[in-house]
């Protein structure tokens, strides 16, 4: 009896594991209609299904992992037939002509880029210090501090399996998944951090900066990550949750300065990250010291760093074809 009868034929008995008005979740379907439709294609001698770029690069051995087939492709340094290609899940056919062009990427995310700018901009030093990575997703952050000398990292996520597999692997590394960071103690972690990065979507940095405060020790430092998509007002949200107004990102960066300041941190810097996030948004590096008493910067200096950053990165999209 074929798939789709079973499954839509009354059940005998209903009940509570009644499978009458069950349907196959979404991913099953498309396996299947996509399994289905490939051996139809190649029996009629039909051109082959397409896959998603960041598969095609794993196959071709131009990445080790998904993961870090994401993280080359948002770079942008992907080219599907001589044209760049950054977005992950777009769809070509297996004869496509791909290349990675510049330096491969040396950490498991993009994320490693945003905390390198940072080392580089500020002057942290992390070497045989118990660092903490708040958000750490794939492990950009946690990858970067590691090659930077962290004796030991905190990777504080709370979705499930997604850090990379060589961070995991490494008992350098605390894989804290599953894990709110709104209700982490001193306690459950065991000892102060000397330094901590914030990468966090979905919430706002005036819920994580009074839990960093309890964990880092006496003038331990920060980079957070300042995202105008997750801070500003819905209302000033546009399309696919893009940020373009350079006002709201400035009065972004007011209200981040703020908060820090009345959590008691003194906020030694601020620099926009070298890479956008994944829907486009120019996102700022903040860097901060527990019990720090350096005056924070003020409207203007704000405003001028909006400035630069737009400059920097919101190039037309004739040239990044051109390139």
């Amino acid at each position: 009896m074929g798939l789709q009868s079973r499954f839509s034929r009354p059940c005998r008995r209903p009940g509570r594991w009644s499978t009458a008005a069950w349907t196959p979740p979404a991913w099953w379907r498309w396996r299947r209609n996509t399994t289905f439709e490939a051996r139809r294609r190649r029996g009629k001698g039909e051109d082959p299904v397409k896959q998603r770029l960041d598969l095609l690069l794993v196959e071709r051995g131009l990445a080790p992992s998904r993961e870090k087939a994401k993280a080359v492709i948002m770079a942008g340094i992907v080219y599907a037939d001589g044209q760049k290609a950054d977005k992950p899940g777009t769809e070509y056919p297996p004869q496509v002509a791909l290349e990675v062009r510049g330096e491969p990427l040396k950490y498991v995310s993009r994320g490693g880029l945003k905390l390198e700018k940072a080392m580089q901009a500020f002057p942290i030093r992390l070497e045989g210090k118990a660092c903490m990575d708040i958000g750490a997703s794939t492990g950009g952050f946690t990858d970067c501090m590691l090659q930077n000398g962290a004796k030991k990292v905190y990777a504080v996520d709370v979705g499930y399996g997604q850090l990379a597999w060589s961070l995991r692997s490494d008992p350098r590394v605390v894989n804290l998944e599953r894990t709110n960071i709104r209700y982490v103690t001193p306690q459950q972690i065991g000892e102060p951090v000397a330094f901590a990065s914030v990468d966090v979507s979905f919430i706002s940095l005036r819920l994580v900066l009074p839990v960093a405060a309890a964990l880092l020790a006496p003038a331990g430092e920060m980079v957070c990550l300042v995202k105008p998509q997750f801070e500003a007002g819905r209302e000033k949200v546009g399309k696919k949750g893009v940020v373009r107004d350079r006002a709201v990102h400035a009065q972004v960066l007011e209200a981040a300065v703020g908060y820090a300041v009345e959590n008691g941190f003194g906020v030694l810097g601020m620099e926009f990250s070298p890479v956008k996030g994944p829907e486009g948004n120019i996102e700022y590096l903040m860097y901060l010291q527990k019990g720090g008493q350096t005056p924070p910067p003020t409207p203007q200096q704000l405003r001028e760093l909006v400035d630069r950053s737009h400059q920097a990165l919101d190039r037309p999209a004739a040239k990044e074809v051109a390139e």
